[in-house]
C-alpha cells in the first residue's frame, strides 16, 4: 500500500514526456519554415548577344588574319587574330567589318569581310578613320636616279633634195641600120648570099 503513489508518479511523468516530445518535434519542423525569406526571388535573365565575328582558315595553312587600323590592306597593321578566334562586330565599311580590339587607336581595328564569319544580325554603316600613313614609304635618291635619266639629243634628219628629171635617150634612124626602104639590113645580107648561092648552081650546072 505505500507504493501506490509511485504509479500516478509515473503515469504523470509518461504524460508529460509525451507532451514535450511532441512539443520539440514541432518546433524543429518549424524551424526551416521561419528560415526560408518572405520576398520574391529575382528571376535572372540573360543579356542578348551582338554581332561578332569568327576568323575563317581559308586553307590548311592559314593560322591568323591580319587586323588594320582602317579598311584597307594598304593601312597600318596593329595586330592579328587567330583561326577560329571571335571578335565583337561594331559596323562595315565596303567589304571590310569594323571590330573591337583592344589596344588598338579607339579600341577598334578593321579586319576583311572574306576572312571571317558573322553572327548575330546585320551591322551598321560606319564612317572609316582618316587615311594612315602607309608602312613603308618609297624614296628615290634623286642623285642615283639622275644617273639612270638619260636625254634622248634630237637628231635632225638631212634635208630631201629632189633629184634631177631622167633622161630618156633618143635614137635617130639612119639608112644603115634600117637597110634601103626601111627593109632592115641583114635581110638583105641573106638575100644577096641567097642569090650568089643560086647563081653558083647555075653556073656549075652550064660548065658541065
Amino acid at each position: 500500500m505505500r507504493y501506490r503513489w509511485i504509479q500516478p508518479i509515473l503515469f504523470i511523468t509518461l504524460i508529460l514526456g509525451i507532451v514535450m516530445a511532441i512539443g520539440m518535434s514541432q518546433s524543429v519542423l518549424a524551424n526551416p519554415l521561419s528560415q526560408q525569406p518572405t520576398g520574391s526571388i529575382p528571376t535572372v535573365t540573360s543579356t542578348p548577344r551582338g554581332p561578332y565575328v569568327i576568323v575563317n582558315a581559308l586553307t590548311a595553312n592559314d593560322t591568323q588574319i591580319n587586323v588594320r587600323a582602317g579598311p584597307s590592306a594598304l593601312t597600318e597593321k596593329v595586330g592579328v587574330l587567330l583561326v577560329d578566334q571571335e571578335a565583337v562586330a561594331l559596323g562595315r565599311y565596303g567589304d571590310w567589318v569594323q571590330i573591337e580590339y583592344i589596344g588598338a587607336p579607339g579600341n577598334t581595328a578593321w579586319v576583311y569581310g572574306n576572312y571571317v564569319t558573322l553572327f548575330g544580325g546585320d551591322l551598321p554603316l560606319v564612317e572609316p578613320p582618316p587615311t594612315s600613313t602607309p608602312n613603308m614609304t618609297q624614296t628615290v635618291d634623286p642623285t642615283l636616279a639622275a644617273q639612270f635619266l638619260v636625254t634622248p639629243v634630237a637628231t635632225r634628219l638631212p634635208t630631201f633634195t629632189e633629184p634631177p628629171p631622167l633622161e630618156y635617150p633618143t635614137y635617130e634612124s639612119s639608112v644603115g641600120d634600117q637597110g634601103v626602104a626601111g627593109v632592115p639590113m641583114g635581110l638583105i645580107i641573106i638575100g644577096l648570099g641567097a642569090l650568089g648561092i643560086f647563081l653558083a648552081v647555075i653556073a656549075l650546072i652550064s660548065g658541065r
